[in-house]
């Protein structure tokens, strides 16, 4: 990272409400967490009085069976971005192009332009066709946030191959893969995965994920990595949840319920994307969408103008949240 690009770059605006007095469906957060978290979290303290186990076995295993891939591949993280910012620090200098989906997850151009980086736009339903030559990193987001797109195996896996032969890394973030069936990426050569916590078990302030690497990539990661990056509470807490199999086929079902209601019940209003993602992408269409944001936040829902995203300028975000949240949205949205 250079000081320059540093002093220079903006923040990127995100989701999420601290009031109290709204339902937030503004952060793709699981409305649930799994049972005992309060527990393993208030168990970690003794342990918390000493540096944690380095590396720490039991995390890694935790998420290697979570993703199907070896304990030695996963490089624990506080977060996913920190993650990806490890990754595209050691793949990105000064000058380099990385193709980057649009409209996506801000904090990938961030990222890359603090390191000196270009970001080189590409349309987020051809991203698995890019072509990774004279790029440093090709970044993928599955599914794609904002607009809930499923990327097939097949593809992936022939892009893949492809920036494996171009010798080009393939940082595929996997934030909301866990709300699907979908086999992750992890373990497939010259494919660096990032993943969190904070989405599918709902614990943003917990500060906990990792990435899944293999070969040259995994050594490097590994390497760098700072000691100690994780607290303990993090990783008992994370190592706990990563186990929780009947709690995320539960959130799954759930989701994937909820989801095709409120996409079903909101199409009459809006024109909505379709999704296998915890949220979905609503176009207002010739209604301002900071007005429908105020018109929610009035009724106290606070949801996401989406027109923070790069290329979209007439939309809205809206997360999947308990039958009875997505009920309220639905009236509050169709009066709207």
């Amino acid at each position: 990272m250079r000081f320059d690009t540093a002093r220079d770059a903006s923040r990127e605006p995100h989701g999420s409400s601290d009031d109290p007095e709204v339902i937030d469906f503004s952060a793709n957060t699981n409305p649930e967490v799994p049972d005992g978290v309060r527990e393993a979290y208030r168990a970690a303290f003794d342990a918390a009085r000493r540096y944690p186990e380095e590396p720490p076995s039991a995390y890694r295993e935790a998420a290697a069976g979570y993703v199907g891939c070896a304990p030695a591949e996963v490089i624990p993280t506080p977060g996913g971005l920190a993650g990806m910012r490890l990754a595209i620090g050691l793949a990105v200098d000064p000058g380099d192009s990385v193709a980057v989906p649009s409209p996506s997850f801000g904090e990938y151009a961030r990222e890359v332009r603090l390191q000196g980086g270009e970001p080189s736009f590409v349309p987020h339903g051809e991203v698995c066709d890019v072509d990774p030559v004279g790029h440093a990193l090709v970044i993928v987001c599955n599914p794609n946030n904002p607009t809930g797109t499923g990327y097939d195996r097949d593809a992936l896996t022939a892009l893949a191959k492809r920036c494996r032969a171009a010798d080009t890394p393939l940082l595929v973030d996997e934030a909301f893969l866990g709300f699907t069936d979908r086999p992750s990426m992890a373990g497939t050569s010259g494919v660096v995965v990032a993943r969190s916590l904070t989405k599918l078990f709902g614990l943003p302030g917990i500060r906990a994920g990792f990435l899944a690497a293999t070969g040259p990539h995994r050594e490097a990661l590994a390497t760098a990595r700072r000691t100690w990056n994780v607290g303990t509470p993090a990783l008992s807490v994370g190592a706990d949840c990563m186990t929780r199999t009947a709690f995320i086929e539960r959130t799954r079902d759930r989701v994937g319920r909820e989801r095709e209601r409120l996409r079903e019940s909101l199409s009459t209003a809006f024109d909505v994307s379709e999704s296998v993602a915890p949220f979905l992408l609503l176009d207002t269409g010739d209604r301002d969408a900071a007005a429908v944001v105020a018109h929610a936040r009035e009724h106290g829902l606070a949801i996401r103008d989406a027109t923070t995203f790069r290329g979209l300028d007439s939309h809205v975000r809206v997360a999947v949240r308990r039958p009875a949240e997505n009920d309220r949205l639905i009236e509050v949205l169709a009066d709207g």
